[in-house]
Formats: structure tokens, C-alpha cells, sequence
């Protein structure tokens, strides 16, 4: 099943894979996008509301999404595992098996749906168990009183809403491993716009509302979040496809042995995804160290590359998922053509986000500020994320390929080792001793996100290689 293949590199041979690789990336590139601009309107009626609540909101997230980001990406394991097996079953539809063999594929990926279920609701209660407690010390974080005062009940209302967010997050994910964006990015965009409104009447109190400040925008989150997961299970429902995996669900098929196997795939991923935001996460406690117009630079560079990172986010959902699909038929060849296909887009989509952020640094900042110190700092920091565009987006292609052949703990290690046990120290010596401010923490961004994308890369390779030789999956080591 798993043959030797061939190489075609003419663009005429990619162009089909081009073409599909897209189609899936787009939608993904959509909901995150969505997903970003939601937050901008947040904080900006927020701010327009009050300073203290604007305050609030941020100190919130930050605790919120640091656990949030793992909890996200240990749900991402679902999407190669259905993938894989969805890939087969379109083999054998194709190739016209026994409806035994059929049946048998359409139960495993039941499977994956009432065990995934099963492993949402533990990450569920991780998540609460981490983010519940700190409600009674969030005085000890050193914050004003008056933003604590705002900052509880907010922080209240998001902790509650993670449950059906993770719930969204694994139902997309689900969706993904067979094959589709498209649902995701309508729900997230409808959702998103009922967010924006809920945050209009419950904000400034609009239509009989009072006035809730900061926590309005926590009940205005939580509301549309708990749609998220309700349209999903109607988009289920509607298509006859998907129908079949919910109404066939058992409590026979939950077992602890493929819970066990989801648990393996997804917290290295999770910790991977972790390692990555905590590294940013600290860059922003340490250039705050230097002074507060180098932090707000920070700040106008890191939104930048945050916009540019999700069209990387949407190529690599769909690396993951056209991997996955093409090893379950057993096309080695397609693994590879898909593989390239998805580092090409990648960069050219770098080499666009690059130029836009080196040729404009020195109108980009003004879009956020006047401050005169601020701009000139920005406008280093801005030519330095172009050049990460090509480090970051091939770190995250090369970490979406591996996660497409179930490889994900030499991936993890990978990325710890990169980003806390490289980039933090050598952020910390650039930037203080040498005298580099915040110029050191980003040349360390770069030199950090160029080790695994070089790794990923060769290790995928490698894993190939392996595949074929041994004639399967089970080759891999994860």
C-alpha cells in the first residue's frame, strides 16, 4: 500500500494540489481572521467605555488564553486521526470493497467522535481546575483595585465560556479530519457578528440594557460561544454524511484505550502550541522591562505578525488535513506533492505579509499611534518581523505535516527546546546585556523559529522515508 514514489516538481504537477490546498486553507484563514477582528472590536468598545475595563479585559485574556492555547491545541490530534481513516474509506469507496470493510471505517471514525467527546470533557475540567482558582487571587497579580474590580466578574464569565469554545474547537477539528473548513468559518463569522452586537447592547447598554462595561463583553462572549458547539450539532444533524457518525454513537465504543491514544496525540501538541504562546507571552513581560514606548512597538510589530501568522495557520489546517487524507489511501507521492505545495504557498504568502510590513514600516505604526518615540521603534521592530514571516510560516507548515503523520513528541520537544530553552535566554542576553532592547528579542524570535523549521522539515522527510520502507503507519514512532 505504502510504494516506493517519484518526484514531479513542474508547477503543472503542483497546480492541482495547489488548487486544493487552498480551497481548505481559505475558510480556515477566514475564521481566524474573524476570530482576530472580534477581539479588535472588543477592545475597542471596551476602551471606549472605560480605561479600567479596557485594562480589565487584557489582564483577563492574558491568564485566560494561556490556558485556553494548550487546551486548543491538544484538540488538534483529532484532525489526522479521522483524517487518516477518512482517507482509507474514500479508498475503498473508490475501489469498490465489501460494505463489512466500509462499515468497519465508518465505526472508527464514530469512534473518534465519542471518544474525542469524552477527551473535550477532561481538557474541560483541566482547564476549569487551572482557571477557576485564580478568581480569589487575581489582587495578587499587583493590578490597580479598580481593574480587579472590573477584571472578576469578566474573567468569571470567559472561564465559564471555555467549555462550549473547547467544544466549538473540537467540533471543527472533527469536521476537519473529514474534509471540511466551510462550516467553521460560517459559524465563527455568525457568531462573531452576534458577539460584536451582544457587545453594543450589553457594553453601553443599548435597547433597555444597563451598562455592564467589561463584564457586558464577558456575557456577550459567553452567549455566542455557547451557540458555537449548538450550530455544529445542527450542521450534523442537516448533512446525511455526518448524521450517520452521531445518531450511531454507543457508550460500547468509548474506551479507555482510544481515550488513552487521543491523550498521546494531543497534549504534545497542546504543550507545543503552549510553548509557543508562552514564548510571546513573555517577550511582552520582558520589553515592558525596558520602557513603556518600547512595549507598545512591541505590541504594533507582534499584531502585525499575528495578522500575517494566520494566513500560515489556515495552509497549515489544510496541510494537516490533505497529509492525512493522501496516507490513508496509501499515495505516498500526494504526501509529498501536498507537503510542497503548502511550503510554496507558505511562502509566497510570507514574501506578500514581508514587503507589506518593510516597505510601510514607517506608515504602519502611525495606524496605532502619534507618539514620536513610539514610531521610530516600531518602524526597526516591523522590518525585523518581515524577516520572521519566513521562519514562523515554515515552522508552522513543517509542525502541520507532522501532525498529518501522527508524529508529535519529538515535534514537542522540538519546540520547547526552541522556544524556552533558546529563544528566552538568548531574547534575555540580546536584549539587556548587549544592549540590544527590543531588537535582541526579536532577532531571537528568528534565530528560535528557524530551528524547528529546519528540523520539522528533515524529521518529515525522514518519517517518509520510514513509512515506505516499512510499509505503513506503524513505522512511526510518536
Amino acid at each position: 500500500m505504502y510504494g516506493n514514489y517519484e518526484m514531479t516538481y513542474s508547477f503543472r504537477a503542483y497546480y492541482p494540489y495547489y488548487k486544493r490546498n487552498l480551497k481548505l486553507a481559505f475558510p480556515v484563514m477566514l475564521t481566524q481572521f474573524g476570530a482576530a477582528l472580534v477581539g479588535l472590536a472588543d477592545s475597542i468598545m471596551v476602551g471606549h467605555y472605560g480605561t479600567a475595563d479596557l485594562a480589565a479585559v487584557s489582564f483577563s485574556n492574558a491568564l485566560f488564553f494561556t490556558v485556553m492555547v494548550f487546551a486548543m491545541g491538544a484538540l488538534m490530534g483529532i484532525t489526522p486521526l479521522v483524517g487518516h481513516v477518512h482517507g482509507r474509506l474514500e479508498k475503498l469507496l473508490k475501489d469498490g470493497t465489501t460494505d463489512d470493510e466500509i462499515a468497519h471505517k465508518h465505526e472508527q471514525i464514530t469512534s473518534y467522535l465519542a471518544n474525542g467527546l469524552v477527551f473535550t470533557g477532561l481538557m474541560c475540567v483541566f482547564s476549569l481546575a487551572l482557571l477557576a482558582p485564580c478568581v480569589g487571587f487575581l489582587d495578587a497579580f499587583g493590578q490597580e483595585p479598580e481593574v480587579i474590580a472590573c477584571a472578576r466578574p469578566y474573567y468569571i464569565l470567559i472561564v465559564l465560556s471555555i467549555v462550549p469554545f473547547l467544544l466549538f474547537t473540537f467540533s471543527k477539528q472533527f469536521l476537519e479530519g473529514l474534509g471540511n473548513t466551510t462550516v467553521a468559518m460560517l459559524i465563527t463569522i455568525g457568531c462573531n457578528l452576534l458577539n460584536i452586537f451582544l457587545n453594543w447592547l450589553f457594553i453601553f447598554g443599548h435597547c433597555g440594557f444597563p451598562a455592564m462595561g467589561a463584564e457586558g463583553a464577558g456575557w456577550a462572549s459567553l452567549i455566542a460561544r455557547c451557540l458555537m458547539p449548538v450550530c455544529f450539532f445542527v450542521a450534523m444533524l442537516w448533512k446525511r454524511e455526518w448524521r450517520r457518525y452521531v445518531v450511531s454513537m454507543r457508550r460500547f465504543l468509548i474506551t479507555r484505550r482510544e481515550v488513552e491514544h487521543l491523550i498521546v496525540i494531543g497534549v504534545p501538541i497542546g504543550l507545543q502550541s503552549f510553548a509557543e504562546a508562552f514564548l510571546f507571552t513573555a517577550s511582552f513581560v520582558i520589553i515592558g522591562w525596558i520602557s513603556k514606548e518600547s512595549l507598545a512597538a512591541h505590541h504594533i510589530a507582534n499584531q502585525m505578525a499575528d495578522l500575517t501568522f494566520m494566513l500560515a495557520l489556515g495552509i497549515g489546517s489544510a496541510t494537516t488535513i490533505r497529509v492525512s487524507h493522501q496516507l490513508g489511501k496509501g499515495d505516498l507521492q500526494a504526501v509529498r506533492m501536498a507537503s510542497h505545495a503548502s511550503v510554496h504557498l507558505c511562502l509566497l504568502m510570507n514574501t506578500i505579509g514581508a514587503a507589506i510590513m518593510i516597505f510601510g514600516r514607517n506608515v504602519i505604526p502611525y495606524v496605532f499611534t502619534n507618539d514620536p518615540e513610539v514610531v521610530p521603534i516600531a518602524s526597526t521592530l516591523l522590518v525585523i518581523a518581515g524577516t520572521l514571516q519566513y521562519a514562523d510560516g515554515l515552522q508552522c507548515i513543517g509542525a502541520a505535516m507532522l501532525r498529518g503523520i501522527q508524529d508529535v513528541r519529538v515535534p514537542m520537544r522540538i519546540a520547547l527546546f526552541s522556544y524556552i530553552g533558546v529563544a528566552l535566554p538568548l531574547g534575555l542576553a540580546l536584549t539587556f546585556p548587549l544592549g540590544m532592547g527590543a531588537k535582541g528579542m526579536w532577532l531571537a524570535f528568528i534565530i528560535a523559529l528557524a530551528i524547528p523549521a529546519v528540523l520539522f522539515y528533515v524529521r518529515f522527510h525522514k518519517q517518509l522515508k520510514r513509512i515506505s520502507d516499512n510499509n505503513g503507519l506503524d513505522a512511526i514512532n510518536i
